[in-house]
């Protein structure tokens, strides 16, 4: 039960506090924003949309608080408990901040939490009705929602597989259409990389093939060079057999050595330069081995020079087509083997995904039909429960019956427009293959018609009325807010709507929002929204009426005038009809 509503710098709301009691309490006032923005700062508790404009002009922020009574068992409680808030004495405080700069912050039990949550709270703590659920309504969607809701687990269960079922259709239908509406693409992208592998496996590369050749043709090309530059630093080394008299380094190195040898005794220091000289030479002599080796074993032949240009230009033809070298190409290559037979697979998978959508389409017509079923056999029951409460309502002759039918197709020769419902062909959609649509009879002899052209306002007002009123008995939920649902309403049949909702509020809160003095005399608490202006600000308050003010109150909202004693009369009389029931 919503206990308290604070609020504070809300449009033209500026530090109000709602006290909300048990039973049934009316929210009252003169035309204008101040009834309203009592909805909408239980909106924003209840996790609405944080408007900016929702800030008084020059506050920094809007806030919003309720306390809410609740047992710690009820699923809301549990729901905020595994979010980490913590009830206090048995209540749960929610507080609601919108900036001016239109950021939003949600707490719940002293935890701050996300906005959604309020939203998952507010389905098992406040039901909110107002007149756009009236327009609402009208849409056979909206009335095959309130069906379902009634029927409860006997159409959610078949209902939650439908949807599962129809979910994987979707799914399945559109893999199914990308690959035979591309099939040409895609027949065309498999022979260019049919043409691409084709070519590579032709040539045979092998990874680092390209580095390698570079290599030997910058070696095979330049062979004289080479050989040349070797002879030279080997006879520099080693000496040259041609020339017995030329010195060589080796000879120069072996002769320091040995002049070092003969007096390495003496001086530590010495002794190693001595071992030194002795690895330099060592050294040369390894280098000179290798430079001879290196110059016999130079290939300079051209005819292999040839073949390995010819290598590099077909391996570079390769590399411009498929990548940066021959990694790369060997790398689209495998990627491109895997694509190529992803697509050659197609035809396989076309009849994989043709078969699942048939067996699909077969499965979604035994739950549709169990779906009809369902709401069939429940329908009877809640046009029969809502013709009751609309007789409670002034509305004693009206009659509502649900009418439930399927729109047939002509499918094409696979049968994608529509799926197979007891032997036809019908329309189906992500709730089934029902169109629920509510009728009303309002008098004796009239035809039943659908709501949105049979209802006016006001009868449309109180079949709304006694639909709510009947979820009420199979659904109920702590609190209902009703915003204005009366429009349109006058009359006997305004008394009849004030009583209903006062019987109501006997199994739950009950928070009305109304200009009508024959609902709010049924209240047991009465709030009165004021405006005041003083010039440049305009704010509002909300007002605990009891006693005269009370009267005073329905004067005005009877007469215009507080002080009619006509009107005043009328009203007191209002009033002991509604503590007396008659």
């Amino acid at each position: 039960m919503l206990e308290e509503m604070r609020i504070r710098s809300l449009g033209v709301i500026d530090d109000a506090v709602v006290e909300l009691s048990p039973g049934f309490t009316a929210v009252t006032g003169e035309t204008g924003a101040g009834k309203t923005m009592v909805v909408t700062s239980l909106g924003l508790l209840l996790g609405g949309r944080a408007d900016p404009a929702l800030v008084r002009i020059g506050a920094k922020s809007a806030v919003v608080e309720g306390r809410i009574t609740l047992a710690a068992t009820a699923p809301a409680a549990v729901r905020a408990e595994e979010a980490g808030a913590e009830l206090d004495d048995g209540a749960l405080l929610i507080s609601r901040t919108v900036s001016a700069e239109g950021r939003s912050r949600a707490h719940v039990g002293g935890r701050s939490v996300p906005v959604g949550l309020l939203g998952e709270l507010a389905d098992d703590l406040v039901a909110v009705h107002g007149q756009t659920d009236q327009q609402g309504l009208l849409r056979p969607a909206r009335q095959r929602e309130s069906l379902d809701r009634y029927a409860g687990d006997a159409v959610a269960v078949p209902l939650a597989k439908y949807t599962a079922a129809h979910r994987r259709l979707r799914a399945v239908a559109a893999e199914l259409a990308e690959l035979t509406t591309r099939a040409r693409e895609r027949s065309q992208e498999a022979d260019l990389l049919r043409f691409g592998l084709d070519e590579i496996a032709a040539a045979e590369p092998q990874a680092g093939e390209d580095t390698e050749l570079a290599a030997e043709a910058e070696r095979l090309g330049h062979a004289e060079a080479l050989a040349s530059a070797a002879s030279a630093a080997h006879a520099a080394l080693a000496g040259n057999p041609e020339d017995p008299e030329g010195v060589d380094a080796t000879t120069l190195v072996a002769g320091a050595h040995r002049a070092l040898e003969a007096v390495r005794s003496h001086d530590p220091a010495l002794a190693a330069l001595a071992e030194r000289l002795g690895e330099i030479g060592i050294l040369m002599a390894d280098v000179a081995g290798e430079l001879a080796g290196y110059a016999d074993g130079l290939d300079a032949d051209p005819l292999r020079l040839a073949a390995v240009e010819e290598r590099r230009a077909a391996l570079n033809h390769l590399v411009r087509k498929y990548g940066e070298d021959i990694t790369a190409v060997l790398a689209w290559s495998e990627q491109s083997a895997a694509r190529l037979a992803e697509l050659d697979g197609d035809d396989d998978r076309i009849g994989e995904l043709t078969a699942e959508r048939d067996a699909l389409r077969t499965e979604l017509g035994e739950l549709a039909q169990e779906l009809t079923d369902a709401r069939t056999a429940s329908a009877k029951r809640f046009a029969d429960a809502v013709t009751t409460e609309l007789g409670e309502l002034a509305m004693p002759h009206a009659r509502v019956s649900v009418s439930i039918r399927q729109t047939e197709v002509s499918g094409d020769a696979e049968g994608a427009d529509g799926i197979e419902v007891n032997g036809r062909t019908v329309a189906y959609g992500p709730a089934g293959a029902d169109e629920v649509e509510l009728l009303l009879a309002p008098h004796p002899g009239a035809p039943p018609r659908p709501i949105a052209k049979g209802a006016s306002g006001g009868e449309l007002s109180r079949v709304m009325l006694a639909v709510e009123v009947v979820f009420a008995g199979t659904d109920p939920v702590p609190t209902y807010l009703f915003d204005e649902v009366d429009a349109g309403v006058g009359g006997k049949a305004a008394v009849e709507v004030g009583r209903r909702l006062a019987r109501l509020a006997k199994s739950a809160q009950v928070v009305v929002v109304t200009h009508l003095p024959q609902v709010a005399a049924f209240a047991d608490r009465q709030l009165l929204v004021e405006k005041t202006n003083d010039g440049s600000v305009t704010r509002s308050g909300v007002t605990v009426l009891e006693g005269e003010e009370r009267v005073r109150e329905l004067s005005r909202m009877l007469a215009g005038q507080e002080d009619s004693e006509t009107a005043r009369a009328h009203a007191e009389e209002l009033l002991e009809a509604a503590r007396t029931g008659a």
